[in-house]
């Protein structure tokens, strides 16, 4: 068994870190955040034209015909370079229009998506943190929406959204004058989100997806793209961190010199490079062991974002007093990390969550 990833998947990554230093190196990335815009026309521009924004997409559309993993390969990139590019939502209406999207749909949205002529997002959160399939109250009343959604990524700017409805179903809406987009004051600059607001918005439903409902499906990929997400942003914080403790220097010599610093980076390092697996798997599972990619999902979506977030905290600290300001880059992977804890549901959710699928 080959527990690797493929030349063509190293290829992918390695395109995309070369991107990323090219086109947004550290001074670019500054300007994107503190403008808090959370997208550049001339980044996505640069995605299109990799075709990662049709990585998911079937060929027949314009697409790659990808799998899961590959758009957590890509995630996990756009995680390390903090890429201000609207990818997730994007990745996921592409998904949700592949799973449940009638021939019609697909014709007229997937080739545009694939493209990025048209950018896509989710809208499924509500009030009191309700990500779940089962907890969405908002109604498709015939083919209008009326209604909240909330931690909408890219809300303002989506071109098509893919609305949560109650009962579990999916909806089509496109932008237009009765979806009121009200900016949210989230941490991540790098990936605003919005509040959107649906009075009397037209909406096409989506067909229920074969075996696991199209909606349980879409969350748990939702899920393990945060969590590679999250873990290519503490990895490059473990990497920012060694190198800032080899040029820091204290009584004379590197502070990476002495042991409790040691320690430290050592212990940022085995908590998230061993769990690198995580996603992998939870990746491969959703498209091919569907038994088991929901508890798969929410154990990569929990452990990732948790242990993410310990070596984020861990970075701040090494960094001392510049480590807690607005001027240290170390708050951009921060504040991205604790946009993949959160989003799709916090840890603790979903650690109850992989307890019940297993039956505990």
């Amino acid at each position: 068994m080959h527990f690797g990833l493929t030349e063509e998947q190293k290829l992918l990554q390695e395109t995309l870190r070369s991107f990323v230093a090219s086109e947004c190196p550290p001074p670019r990335l500054r300007e994107l955040f503190e403008s808090g815009r959370g997208n550049d026309p001339a980044l996505w521009k640069g995605l299109s034209e990799m075709g990662i924004t049709g990585l998911v997409v079937p060929e027949a559309y314009g697409g790659a015909g990808l799998e899961l993993l590959e758009a957590s390969l890509a995630a996990e990139q756009m995680g390390a370079g903090a890429l201000p590019a609207p990818f997730l939502g994007h990745v996921l209406a592409c998904l949700a229009l592949h799973l449940a999207g009638s021939d019609a749909q697909k014709e007229r949205w997937l080739p545009a998506l694939a493209s990025g002529a048209a950018r896509g997002s989710v809208a499924l959160a509500e009030e009191g943190d309700a990500w779940d399939p089962e907890s969405w109250q908002l109604r498709a009343d015939g083919d209008v929406l009326r209604g909240r959604k909330r931690h909408v990524p890219a809300g303002a700017d989506a071109d098509l959204l893919v609305v949560g409805t109650a009962g579990g179903g999916l909806a089509l809406a496109a932008r237009g004058a009765r979806v009121v987009a009200e900016p949210e004051a989230g941490l991540d600059r790098t990936r605003p989100v919005a509040t959107l607001r649906f009075d009397g918005a037209a909406c096409e439903p989506l067909a229920p997806g074969s075996g696991a409902s199209a909606s349980a499906r879409l969350r748990d990929a939702g899920l393990v793209l945060c969590a590679a997400d999250a873990f290519g942003a503490a990895w490059q914080l473990v990497q920012m961190t060694v190198a800032y403790a080899k040029s820091r220097r204290q009584f004379g010599q590197p502070i990476a010199g002495f042991q409790a610093v040691k320690h430290q980076l050592a212990d940022m390092a085995t908590q998230i490079e061993p769990a690198r697996g995580l996603f992998w798997y939870a990746a491969h599972a959703w498209d091919h062991l569907p038994d088991e990619a929901p508890r798969a999902a929410a154990i990569a979506k929990h452990h990732l974002s948790s242990r993410a977030a310990e070596v984020a905290r861990a970075a701040v600290e090494l960094h001392g007093g510049l480590g807690f300001t607005w001027e240290c880059d170390v708050q951009i992977w921060m504040k991205r990390i604790l946009f993949d804890r959160a989003w799709g549901g916090n840890p603790e959710h979903h650690r109850a969550r992989a307890a019940m699928l297993a039956g505990w």
